[in-house]
């Protein structure tokens, strides 16, 4: 079954003190299109994410949203700088001595001082985090991709319909070609025999124009063609595989046949029946947009 482009997921994953959350979005487009916001000091597992999300994705523009968290105790470090901290404390003692001062700085107060502190990640185990990281993206890509499966069966119902519309406007089309033919016969031979002022038309003639003009007008060639997009584009929704290229192609050639049956046909009830089936076809391709 089809899947949309248009889907969310998100998952969360707690393991020895570390913490990933991972959120997608994903929307159209024409080819499958990764976007990553995360912290900077975990930014290697982008590619074990960018991989993974490959794997399980055709088509789409994806934001992958990654927050992380790290509450083991080894996760930072605070460092003093001594040399800084010791400026600090003789220049406190310079001033103390030359303006008869009471050096009264404790070591919370010395801990205060200006860029003294700071505080250091600790060196992520690489191959953990990238687990976790995996794992979450997995969940997360699971719901998003059972999101995108609803709305492609909602999808797939649609265009069924669509396609069904399509094929009985064919129908008509189909039914009413033969006719032209034999309207035009009708009308030439009128036309002949008023301007011939009641002469007897001579019908080897006659027979032989209508058979040039059935020649140019035929459209079995179209009609035959778009009977076989139209199984085409079914087994297309039917197939377990991304189809939404394939299906793209197939609403372009069922176009080009409405194109050339409204070209040849010239009729005016087969032009109508052309305008009502490329407007089908043209919501056909709007749905189609939405197909990974």
């Amino acid at each position: 079954m089809i899947s949309s482009m248009t889907g969310f997921g998100r998952a969360t994953v707690t393991e020895d003190g570390r913490e990933f959350t991972i959120e997608l979005k994903s929307v159209n487009h024409r080819y499958l299109d990764l976007s990553f916001r995360m912290p900077r000091h975990i930014g290697f597992v982008e590619d074990v994410l960018r991989q993974l999300l490959a794997e399980q994705l055709s088509r789409g523009h994806v934001d992958v949203y990654v927050n992380y968290r790290n509450t083991r105790t080894d996760a930072r470090t605070v460092v003093i700088d001594d040399a800084l901290m010791g400026a600090y404390l003789s220049a406190a003692r310079r001033a103390a001595a030359q303006y008869e001062l009471r050096d009264d700085i404790t070591l919370s107060a010395a801990m205060r001082f200006p860029d003294v502190t700071d505080v250091i990640e600790a060196e992520e185990d690489r191959e953990a985090v990238a687990a976790l990281a995996r794992e979450a993206a997995l969940r997360a890509v699971t719901a998003m991709k059972r999101m995108r499966a609803g709305e492609g069966e909602r999808l797939c119902n649609d265009l069924l319909n669509r396609v069904t519309t399509v094929e009985s406007i064919a129908a008509k089309i189909e039914t009413r070609a033969p006719l032209v033919v034999e309207e035009y016969r009708a009308k030439l031979s009128e036309r002949i025999e008023s301007l011939l002022g009641g002469v007897a038309v001579d019908q080897a003639r006659l027979a032989m124009e209508v058979a040039l003009f059935a020649d140019k007008a035929s459209i079995n060639e179209e009609l035959v063609r778009l009977a076989s997009h139209v199984t085409g584009l079914r087994k297309a929704l039917a197939s377990d595989e991304a189809a939404g290229r394939r299906l793209d192609f197939i609403v372009q050639e069922m176009n080009r046949e409405f194109n050339t049956i409204g070209s040849k046909a010239n009729d005016a009830e087969i032009a109508g029946l052309v305008i009502a089936g490329k407007g089908e076809i043209e919501k056909i391709r709007e749905q189609v947009q939405n197909i990974e």
